[in-house]
């Protein structure tokens, strides 16, 4: 087919790439990081920069860019690359979802920090990459780290206890573990046998899903403050 004078493209094309070429824009923003396997909390709206060339089809649906990327772009590129990506998500997003982007980037490995501190970041993107980290394994850990900075008790992620890794360690005996969709069978299995080796060594361990995390925050808040207050 052909879905724009100078383009042709094959069966089976990604449907967010043909509405890019046929829109003459390019995919970015949270669009774009869930296509990089980035996680992503909430991504409804198709998320386009627009570039500074020619005429556009009209734009009726999802949400457009129009600054200056952070890195210029091939005239015929239709995806951003990582810094424009980030750089957008940081001026788009909400701070913890816009977080979780920027932790799951340096996990994967994706960005150079030394590279990225160099760029002219705006002041929300320069104050994600110092806070962000890429020890964080899913979005839910990263939820998690923002959300108790306020305590004045030492938060350390993935750390090492009794051959395994724990999510979270708080002060010295609180460990938090929160369980995505693969804590079932034969993980669910090795996981309470590593929290009864913990117990046996005097730690204190909470366990969390997904759900409460990201919908019963304020009781799961006050059980980790009840947990620091009875030492």
């Amino acid at each position: 087919t052909r879905p724009r004078r100078g383009w042709v493209a094959l069966p089976g094309i990604d449907p967010a790439l043909m509405f890019a070429v046929a829109h003459g824009v390019v995919l970015t923003c949270v669009t774009q990081a869930k296509r990089m396997g980035l996680w992503v909390l909430k991504d409804s709206d198709i998320h386009v920069a627009i570039p500074g060339r020619g005429d556009h089809p009209e734009l009726k649906q999802g949400v457009a860019h129009w600054s200056r990327p952070l890195v210029p772009r091939n005239p015929s590129a239709l995806v951003d690359p990582i810094e424009n990506v980030l750089g957008y998500v940081a001026a788009c997003q909400p701070y913890e979802s816009a977080l979780t982007i920027w932790d799951s980037a340096r996990r994967k490995g994706l960005i150079d920090v030394e590279r990225l501190e160099i760029l002219p970041l705006r002041p929300a993107a320069r104050k994600l990459l110092s806070e962000s980290t890429p020890y964080a394994d899913s979005g839910l850990e990263t939820i998690f780290r923002a959300r108790l900075r306020w305590l004045k008790v030492e938060l350390r992620t993935q750390i090492w206890l009794c051959g395994h890794r724990v999510d979270f360690l708080l002060g010295s005996r609180l460990v938090v573990q929160i369980d995505g969709g693969t804590h079932v069978g034969a993980q669910r299995d090795i996981d309470n046998r590593h929290d009864a080796e913990l117990r046996l060594r005097g730690y204190h361990v909470l366990r969390f899903s997904y759900v409460q995390i990201l919908n019963e925050w304020p009781r799961i808040q006050e059980i980790i403050q009840s947990a620091i207050a009875l030492g």
